[in-house]
């Protein structure tokens, strides 16, 4: 069994035979549950340490782990109202109050109760994670001479010039900096980019996690709508002006959620308008790597035909390997490459050297274009699946674009519908669904679902899963107008 999938049942066990013991009473011994049900010690450790993180356990070294008292009523907890005080001291005091709100990201790493389809994830499920070459990889790195020494600041040399050559075009390895993963490297483009209070222009609709950033550094998103093409240029132009905005951030390929390609004749008007209001494009190129067998030729990424330094460019390999395999870089080109350098060796140090030395040994590795093209076939077959099973049981649902890569569809909610309700009735039907609202930095103009089709064990489960939200549409609680 799947070490994962082993603790998370152990834990479930455990924690249903919980009131089998008065409370303070001991659990068996760990040998005793290694017995019972034929897993290893470090499931059973780690089951027992799951179970005490949501205070139903408690591990004593040397004495065995004993089911919690609850609290008493007497207990002190303490008075922290003071907080609120603190936190929001500033906040007059700035001309956009930052706000912390990670909601939106949340919904999509959260992990749904046992039994629930995950519909709502953004990583490859593990049974399409290269984790064996992974461990090989890892292991082959920690064996590296000078493999656990302080990296240089900007990586390694040799990993800043593979990621070079995959942006292509005139970027070279001094101009790239490898990142922790694809959200601190876009976390370190926006506080370089645009100061507290500064408008940044952001696709609409676009990932909740980049309006996170924005507002959690006081920026303030102002919304540039897309279609089938990526985002509208003369929209683009327009906001520039009625702004004076000098960043705008993109995902011209494989857009989330909608999956749309910039269209060839945008490129370069996109470049252009940005050039002319002097400001920088940041370039979120997050799934390339999540090509689709029947994709064709991808277009370049922005940044390999700008000669200007008008892209500040991002790419990870965390989305096309697990979601603890952060290594990501940054590409830019002129002064502004000394600002994010600065940044992130403020904010990080360095991504640690085995993490990045683990990287070089998967990617070079002949198991690494294998596993490419495995999850290109593979994330066809799940999209495919999914698009014939919501035209079969959900045809009031509006599939405007089957894009050919990523890992997810966008789906318009027919008029009147309740996004809202229509998820919690999805969670109660068992499958977790992702809501259009955290989406949009505005107003939306109608309700939308995103559903992943990654994150599944298999095109049965999407089956199932997509019967399953039809009878949440159908429950009562979602009421079309």
């Amino acid at each position: 069994m799947h070490e994962r999938s082993s603790v998370g049942d152990l834990a479930n066990q455990l924690r249903s035979e919980l009131d089998r013991y008065s409370p303070g009473g001991k659990l068996p011994s760990s040998r005793a549950l290694v017995e019972r049900f034929r897993v290893s010690p470090v499931t059973v450790s780690r089951a027992l340490a799951q179970l005490a993180a949501e205070g139903l356990v408690v591990t004593r070294p040397g004495a065995g782990a004993f089911r919690a008292r609850p609290r008493t009523a007497g207990t002190v907890a303490g008075d922290t109202s003071w907080q609120e005080v603190a936190l929001s001291a500033d906040a007059a005091a700035e001309l956009v109050p930052r706000t912390v709100d990670a909601s939106g990201v949340l919904v999509t790493l959260a992990t749904p109760p046992s039994g629930v389809i995950e519909f709502n994830a953004g990583y490859l499920h593990p049974a399409l994670q290269p984790e064996r070459a992974m461990a090989a990889a890892l292991s082959r790195a920690g064996r590296r001479p000078g493999a656990w020494a302080r990296p240089p600041v900007d990586g390694l040399p040799e990993l800043r010039e593979w990621f070079a050559r995959g942006i292509g075009g005139a970027i070279t390895a001094a101009e790239v900096l490898i990142t922790a993963g694809g959200q601190s490297a876009l976390t370190t483009a926006l506080r370089a980019l645009a100061p507290p209070g500064a408008p940044v222009l952001v696709e609409s609709p676009t990932y909740p996690g980049m309006l996170a950033i924005a507002r959690a550094a006081g920026l303030r998103p102002v919304p540039v709508p897309v279609d089938a093409d990526g985002v509208r240029p003369h929209l683009l132009a327009d906001a520039f002006r009625a702004t004076g905005a000098r960043v705008f951030v993109c995902q011209p390929l494989f857009q989330n959620p909608t999956g749309a390609v910039l269209a060839p004749e945008r490129r370069g008007e996109v470049l252009r308008i940005a050039r002319e209001a002097g400001a920088f494009v940041v370039e979120d190129d997050f799934v390339r790597r999540l090509v689709h067998e029947d994709a064709g030729p991808l277009p370049r990424p922005l940044a390999s035909d700008d000669p200007d330094g008008v892209v500040v460019h991002v790419c990870s390999l965390t989305k096309a390997t697990s979601p603890s395999f952060r290594v990501s870089a940054l590409a830019a080109r002129g002064p502004v490459l000394e600002r994010l350098r600065a940044i992130q060796v403020v904010d990080t140090f360095f991504v640690p050297r085995p993490l990045q030395e683990a990287a070089l040994e998967l990617v070079g590795s002949p198991a690494w274009p294998r596993h490419l093209r495995a999850v290109a076939t593979e994330l066809k077959n799940r999209r495919d699946t999914m698009t014939a099973a919501l035209r079969l049981r959900l045809p009031e649902f509006a599939l405007p674009h089957i894009p050919s890569g990523g890992y997810h569809l966008w789906l318009r909610l027919p008029e009147g519908t309740d996004e809202s309700a229509l998820t919690a009735g999805a969670l109660r039907a068992g499958v977790a669904v992702t809501p259009g609202r955290p989406y949009f930095s505005a107003e939306p103009a109608a309700a939308h679902l995103r559903l992943s089709f990654a994150a599944v064990a298999s095109a049965a489960e999407i089956d199932e899963g997509v019967r399953r939200l039809r009878t949440a549409f159908e429950s009562g609680a979602v009421r079309p107008g």
